[in-house]
């Protein structure tokens, strides 16, 4: 499966969850929803997947931790906030570079409409 169909599945399920709960909940809420919803589709999900950084060939277990790593390849980030910033986009890309993963996706599910909560994320660094 490509990272584009892991996509539109993540999105289908993001819309679904965010018309069934609505915004005001907390992050945990709604990653479960997601796990929930893209395991019933048949896609291999990671939750909390500890990310280590490689500094100088040494492994350091530095506390980083994708909210859901699908397929070992579609990092998606949950968030449940008043609005996304560059600082959130800058986590999403230091994720993608740590996993190798070439896109992922930030949904911030405390908006009225779901697309305005929705980045697709590609790693400009493969």
């Amino acid at each position: 499966m490509s990272e584009n169909d892991i996509s539109r599945i993540v999105y289908e399920a993001g819309y679904l969850v965010h018309k069934i709960l609505g915004p005001g909940l907390l992050e945990s809420a709604y990653e479960e929803c997601m796990f929930y919803e893209l395991n019933k589709n048949g896609l291999f999900v990671e939750k909390q997947k500890p990310m280590p950084l490689i500094y100088n060939e040494v492994k350091l277990d530095v506390g980083y931790r994708l909210d859901l790593l699908i397929e070992s390849k579609f990092v998606l980030e949950i968030k449940s906030i008043e609005s996304l910033n560059d600082v959130h986009l800058a986590q999403i890309l230091t994720y993608l570079r740590l996993s190798n993963c070439k896109l992922g996706m930030l949904i911030n599910f405390n908006t009225l409409h779901f697309k305005n909560g929705v980045k697709r994320v590609i790693n400009g660094t493969l």
